[in-house]
């Protein structure tokens, strides 16, 4: 099957190729069906690096090596001067580079998969933005970063890809508090429920951070990876239905 990832105008540069992969197009089975790349699920490792070969060949027209990490919720990011060793997985959530011929890979279930590039000077970045390397401030991490290697400001672009909607991401009193307490103003991203519970604006609060970071030329596509079956995995959505794992859809970016 052909893969269809989705793309943004934003990105799109002679010099750069990007892509939100959706769960379709790949070669897994059974829950993890089909485009499954995440090697942190118990998805058959080989079925998993053929859909990761798939989307390397789709980003540059071989099987070129995919870097990811092993994400864990933080602020932390990495500058990539050359490809990971193949097996190696360092501990960060934003991976940075001015390489060409690196892909950066982000996996996500929910999580907001965010690509950055600067297509003037040649700088491009992945994220992975959980609530909590949102809150954290991944995502100022980056862009400082960026500007550090040599970017300026009016210059990055940032895409948020696919990640649980704000009618679907239900959090509790505790959850909410956590962001009041950091920041009062944060309330205007979380809305009442009945039952007492309230429903969080991920993309929208990634959205606020990539602006007031200082970058105007940021985009969202607000698709609902829990309310998708067909399209993605999402992590919520496999705990509600007690399945007992989900595979990763992949986010990647590669300077050509």
């Amino acid at each position: 099957m052909t893969l269809r990832p989705f793309t943004s105008t934003l990105l799109e540069s002679p010099g750069i190729s990007h892509g939100f992969f959706t769960r379709n197009g790949g070669v897994s089975s059974g829950i993890y069906q089909s485009l499954n790349c995440g090697p942190g699920s118990a998805d058959d490792p080989i079925s998993v690096q053929q859909n990761r070969n798939q989307v390397a060949v789709h980003l540059t027209g071989s099987e070129g090596h995919i870097n990811t990490l092993y994400q864990v919720h933080s602020s932390t990011l990495v500058v990539l001067d050359k490809a990971m060793p193949k097996g190696e997985r360092v501990k960060a959530d934003a991976m940075i580079t001015k390489q060409k011929g690196l892909i950066l890979g982000v996996l996500t279930a929910d999580c907001a998969p965010i690509l950055f590039a600067d297509p003037v000077v040649g700088i491009i970045a992945a994220a992975h933005a959980g609530w909590r390397g949102a809150l954290d401030e991944i995502i100022e991490n980056v862009v400082a970063n960026m500007t550090h290697l040599g970017s300026s400001l009016k210059d990055i672009r940032a895409v948020i890809g696919p990640a649980i909607g704000p009618d679907s991401y239900e959090v509790g009193k505790e959850f909410r508090d956590t962001f009041i307490q950091r920041r009062n103003e944060n309330k205007k991203y979380f809305s009442n429920k009945s039952n007492g519970k309230f429903l969080f604006d991920l993309e929208r609060f990634c959205l606020d951070h990539l602006a007031e970071a200082g970058l105007t030329k940021i985009a969202g596509f607000s698709l609902d990876t829990y309310a998708k079956p067909q399209e993605f995995f999402s992590y919520r959505r496999t705990t509600h239905l007690a399945e007992k794992d989900y595979g990763r859809q992949i986010s990647a970016i590669t300077l050509i």
